[in-house]
């Protein structure tokens, strides 16, 4: 039977997986939501505004939602499907992304209501990263404290 950590890290994966595929695929075209995608290309315009640095880099408003759009898709998709490691690798890009998000909304001024659900998400995303850590760490710790009481069983023996 999977223990608890792994029913954990699996369902947040499959869940977060799902959740930003469904918002990167919002960014990038009108085909589930109109009004969202509306949305999402007025708030990329105010964000890129806010930032005339990106505008000298050559990255319009348009561009920005399509990368940040592509990365949640594709990161979306490895937490859903991919085992190993990219999944910690994607968890991680997300979280990034989550944080360049959560800037670009204090940035314009947005109230809370209008990034709470970055917020929340990028919670998530951190602990199902220290969780997935948690786990791969535990084994070696296990094996450590088992030389320690053995060491301890063959100390009381010579003792004996």
């Amino acid at each position: 039977m999977a223990s608890p950590r792994t029913i954990t890290i699996v369902a947040l994966s499959f869940a977060l997986g799902l959740f930003f595929v469904f918002m990167g695929t919002i960014k990038l075209t009108p085909r589930l939501s109109k009004d969202a995608y509306s949305e999402m290309k007025r708030a990329y315009k105010s964000y890129a505004k806010a930032l005339p640095g990106l505008k000298k880099m050559g990255i319009s408003s348009v561009l920005l939602r399509k990368i940040i759009g592509s990365l949640e898709v594709g990161c979306g998709v490895v937490l859903t499907l991919v085992p190993g490691r990219p999944k910690d690798v994607a968890n991680f890009l997300l979280l990034l992304v989550m944080l360049a998000v959560l800037f670009f909304h204090q940035l314009v001024g947005d109230p809370l209501k209008r990034y709470a659900h970055a917020l929340v998400f990028g919670i998530l995303l951190t602990c199902r990263l220290l969780i997935a850590r948690q786990s791969e760490d535990r084994p070696e710790r296990d094996e450590s404290r088992e030389e320690h009481i053995n060491a301890q069983e063959k100390n009381k023996v010579k003792q004996s």
